[in-house]
């Protein structure tokens, strides 16, 4: 009796957990980057390393975002761009500052830069083009590019204002 008490249990907590995953509109969904010089479109001779987490709300409508660094110089800028591996491509929301213009971190950093949630209003469209195929409107087509391995974050210093470390978010 224990043992199928124990089962029934162990189901309904699976249960649950696989509940509380799914809302309304869908399953949370976590995207990543990992960002280095060697990303970069031209490879940069960088020791700065990153990371960039995105987590995407239930209803779609809310990207929660945390972008860690370490060893980087001079810090002016952090976005996501659209475009894939390989290419270059048009920014589509600020991640440091949270607009412009730009804001420099003098010295070595090495932390959180910039943490925060990214929605519709924080977009800045971009038309379809060879550099972002389809366009960006919206958050959802945002999105949609992250998934599609579209799209990339890119940190920006003094000595590289191009961007020094960049990763393709998945």
């Amino acid at each position: 009796m224990k043992k199928k008490l124990l089962i029934v249990l162990l189901l309904f907590a699976l249960l649950i957990i696989s509940a509380s995953t799914v809302g309304a509109r869908g399953p949370r969904h976590t995207f990543h980057a990992r960002l280095s010089g060697r990303a970069e479109v031209p490879p940069v001779a960088s020791h700065a390393q990153g990371q960039a987490i995105f987590q995407l709300n239930r209803d779609g409508d809310e990207l929660h975002y945390r972008l860690l660094v370490r060893n980087i110089v001079d810090v002016t800028q952090a976005h996501i761009h659209c475009g894939p591996a390989g290419a270059n491509g048009p920014v589509v929301a600020f991640l440091y500052p949270d607009a412009p213009p730009a804001e420099l971190i003098p010295g070595l950093f090495s932390g959180v830069l910039a943490q925060g949630t990214r929605t519709d209003a924080n977009i800045i469209p971009q038309p379809d083009s060879p550099a972002c195929p389809g366009g960006v409107a919206d958050l959802h087509d945002l999105i949609d590019k992250m998934r599609s391995g579209g799209a990339y974050v890119n940190v920006h210093t003094l000595a590289n204002p191009a961007g020094e470390i960049r990763g393709q978010i998945r």
